[in-house]
């Protein structure tokens, strides 16, 4: 992981020092994104809220989802009102207690 070039979604900055190979997404993170992927693919770890921006914006092809059994009961939600949710599992492998779930969009 720490090989592989990353870029942050930032407000604030970023501590390169601290992440080895992250640099901080220049501007706006849904364009960035969008042009980022006509050449690799986008990950996006631990972000609901760029994960939002991206699904609005209709650049979001595949959920990979690592769920754990607790009910919360309160939080965002991540197929919020007006977020496309128009997914079909394609995948469920079960991981120890957790649960891998792959949810792909057929476009």
């Amino acid at each position: 992981m720490n090989a592989t070039p990353k870029r942050v979604a930032t407000r604030t900055g970023v501590d390169v020092t601290a992440w080895s190979n992250s640099a901080a997404i220049p501007g706006d993170a849904v364009a960035w994104a969008g042009e980022e992927r006509t050449r690799r693919d986008v990950v996006v770890i631990g972000s609901l809220s760029l994960a939002h921006a991206l699904a609005r914006a209709d650049l979001v092809d595949e959920y990979r989802l690592i769920t754990f059994p607790t009910v919360a009961g309160a939080g965002e939600r991540l197929f919020a009102t007006g977020i496309p949710g128009d997914f079909r599992f394609t995948l469920v492998e079960p991981v120890g207690p957790t649960v891998l779930t792959v949810l792909r969009r057929a476009r």
